[in-house]
């Protein structure tokens, strides 16, 4: 796969239709950001919710060389957390 097959399938995921299965990407992220901040005992934020995210395939990637979906999620979580400052 090459950037340009890898950017256009992170765009297909972020911007398809997982918002119908999982719904609105804030909404999702302040949702999980509410969850870790309980468990963490820690104020945690959609931005937070992104980097960890992409932690989390940075250390699959780590792991497991063949699968190149990992960088595929890492672009899409980049692109959501780029959004994260807007929301309030």
């Amino acid at each position: 796969m090459n950037r340009l097959e890898c950017l256009e399938k992170a765009i297909e995921c972020v911007c398809g239709d997982r918002a119908e299965s999982y719904g609105d990407v804030e909404d999702n992220f302040k949702t999980i950001a509410a969850f870790w901040s309980n468990y963490l005992g820690v104020d945690v934020g959609g931005r937070d919710v992104a980097a960890m995210m992409i932690l989390l395939k940075v250390a699959r990637t780590k792991a497991c060389k063949e699968h190149n979906d990992n960088w595929v999620d890492a672009a899409g979580y980049a692109a959501c957390g780029a959004e994260m400052d807007k929301v309030k």
